[in-house]
């Protein structure tokens, strides 16, 4: 895409030898929320960990607004503009949640801080109600918010989401992409791997589909009904 943010081409990665993304080419336009989707082990989270230099790729570039970023250090990469909501949400429960809030300020490249802690609680109303409390005695929808917000503090050119939803229940799945909505509406650019794989091809711009670390399909919201060529990419 000429106007790609993020850019994935023909990349390779392996542990130990054994390959876990094959081949992968991808695109993010900035103020897009792309979906990631496919079975456990198919080479989404390992993907996300490529991008932000957690692991390095095999083969294949990766490109952030046109320049590569492959092969710098995570720190590098999260300064360049990248931030990563990780799996499980990993706050810091002894802290309170303005703290871990803060705590996202450090990979910022400008000033205005405070007004953007200010935006975020207003984006978030829960961490406002609750910023005084122990990041560990909020809920696990609640420590998900919170984990998103930390992650949008940076400003971030683009944001990676790995499993948001994971071990939440579906109530509170519903908020957690309410939220998501809402930062969509900011015009934030994401990167969404998800494994409720309906609902994710409704909600983003475009979805890709891996199985066995290869892409197997590419999907529209219109296609979010289509159950049979969900489950086919799907299982691959």
């Amino acid at each position: 895409m000429p106007d790609a943010l993020l850019e994935l081409e023909q990349l390779d990665v392996a542990y130990n030898g054994v390959p876990a993304v094959r081949g992968l080419s991808l695109s993010v336009a900035r103020g897009e929320i792309v979906g990631l989707i496919g079975p456990n082990g198919a080479g989404k989270s390992t993907t996300l960990h490529a991008i932000m230099g957690v692991v390095r790729p095999a083969g294949g570039d990766i490109r952030l607004s046109g320049r590569s970023i492959r092969g710098l250090a995570p720190e590098r990469i999260a300064r360049a503009g990248i931030a990563l909501v990780p799996e499980g949400r990993r706050i810091y429960p002894n802290l309170t949640v303005d703290e871990n809030l803060k705590l996202g300020l450090a990979a910022r490249r400008g000033a205005g801080g405070n007004e953007v802690i200010e935006s975020l609680r207003e984006l978030f109303p829960i961490l406002d109600r609750y910023r005084k409390r122990a990041g560990g005695v909020l809920s696990g929808g609640e420590q998900q918010q919170l984990a998103i917000a930390r992650a949008l503090a940076a400003e971030p050119d683009i944001v990676l989401l790995d499993e948001p939803s994971l071990g939440l229940a579906p109530t509170v799945v519903d908020a957690v992409f309410e939220r998501l909505a809402e930062v969509r509406e900011r015009g934030v650019t994401a990167l969404l791997v998800e494994q409720r794989a309906q609902r994710t091809v409704a909600f983003a711009d475009r979805t890709y589909a891996l199985a066995n670390g290869e892409l197997r399909a590419t999907f529209g919201p219109a296609d979010a009904a289509d159950t049979q060529s969900l489950v086919a990419a799907y299982f691959g």
